[in-house]
């Protein structure tokens, strides 16, 4: 199976490329087998994707499942090859170990040409197994396709020592055509229709994910995940929320401002961010930036909301700094077009961000990161406590 790299496969594990077949060495069961709790390792390690909202805020730590809601029309896929094509674990030299295994499950032969041309120019090619299940193609194969990517990453993690990202979209169609299976084989459904063991079933999937102690190795899943009527609380994203670690929601209203990727950070989460990120693994002042970003993005959110009803003439100093700050949070900080941004340049993007602020403002970073990284600007510079406009 170590031909696997470089190669395309469709949603049935045949070559969908002009190579031929992979020679096996050895039958494996698709459904895997899970490291129990017992063996598994705690996840730890960034895996920078170059996506400054994702790298400084959602962090994604190797071993973690991880994601991405997603409404429908939103460059979900877009932002899903953008990952595969630029993320590596950081810290990391040459990344001959990491490797990406892609799964699109019911998508266009349009869609299908995208994804096979972005990885075509990326020069990533090499170190990345893509399986493209087709929409006219069987509901049974879409729902082996990302078994199929998973056995290969299993492989590809525990026989030969890669850390592998798996980024698969999206899980919604897989949940669609298990509903349409279901309903062939007379089962009873679940919540909206759904079927009744499809959390059982999810969760064959997304615990194949992990690290396993005292073995090289890694596997990280990427999933997306479409909400019909941009619902989170429909039972596909709201299942999936309890069986992986955190989520990444994409927002209608940044991508109409022409935002990419148009990740809304405010209701995103990682809840393994701190296992990867600070002192001796991405940068001292990490965790105070990310804090700070937060709660200042926050509140900018809020003046917004206010100033839509008493107008900008009616806000304070204060509350104008954090309306300006918000605005270039969203079009300096998380849109980026086609650039990828180091875990380096990203942290130093936020201070620069910050300057705008007095060092007083400042409550979520720590006095010594402020003394050796705050350099305000001239009129944050020239503010002292209480000073400030109203508000």
């Amino acid at each position: 199976m170590t031909g696997l790299l470089g190669r395309t496969f469709d949603g049935a594990g045949r070559p969908a490329d002009s190579e031929p077949p992979v020679v096996p060495h050895e039958a494996r069961d698709l459904d895997g087998a899970p490291p129990g709790p017992v063996a598994r390792g705690h996840p730890s390690d960034v895996v920078e994707t170059g996506i400054s909202a994702i790298d400084a805020l959602i962090t994604l730590v190797r071993g973690q499942k991880l994601p991405i809601f997603s409404g429908y029309g939103l460059p979900a896929g877009q932002l899903a090859a953008r990952i595969a094509m630029g993320s590596r674990v950081h810290g990391a030299t040459g990344g001959a170990d990491f490797a990406v295994v892609f799964a699109a499950l019911g998508v266009t032969r349009h869609e299908a040409e995208f994804y096979r041309a972005a990885l075509a120019v990326s020069g990533r090619q090499h170190r990345t197994a893509s399986f493209l299940n087709l929409a006219d193609e069987p509901a049974i194969e879409r729902l082996q396709t990302p078994r199929l990517a998973l056995t290969a990453a299993e492989y590809l993690a525990w026989e030969e020592g890669r850390d592998v990202l798996v980024v698969m979209t999206d899980l919604t169609s897989y949940c669609e055509a298990l509903r349409e299976v279901c309903a062939a084989r007379q089962e009873l459904p679940g919540r909206r229709g759904d079927p009744s063991d499809m959390y059982s079933d999810l969760a064959s999937l997304v615990e194949r994910a992990g690290r396993i102690r005292g073995r090289r190795g890694s596997i990280t899943q990427l999933a997306i995940l479409s909400m019909p009527d941009d619902d989170i609380s429909h039972p596909i994203p709201d299942l999936a929320g309890y069986i992986t670690e955190g989520q990444i929601v994409l927002s209608r209203d940044l991508d109409r401002r022409g935002i990419f990727p148009p990740i809304d950070v405010l209701p995103s989460l990682s809840r393994l961010a701190s296992a990867g990120i600070g002192a001796g693994r991405t940068r001292d002042d990490h965790r105070d930036l990310a804090d700070q970003l937060y709660a200042g993005y926050a509140r900018g959110r809020h003046v917004r909301d206010l100033a839509s009803v008493v107008g900008t003439a009616g806000l304070g100093e204060d509350d104008r700094r954090y309306l300006d700050f918000a605005d270039d949070f969203e079009h300096r900080f998380i849109n980026q077009g086609d650039a990828r941004r180091d875990m380096t340049a990203t942290l130093d993007l936020a201070w620069d961000l910050l300057a705008r602020f007095p060092r007083h403002e400042l409550k979520r970073i720590r006095p010594q990161f402020l003394d050796e990284l705050h350099h305000p600007a001239a009129g944050a510079a020239a503010d002292q406590p209480g000073t400030g406009g109203p508000g």
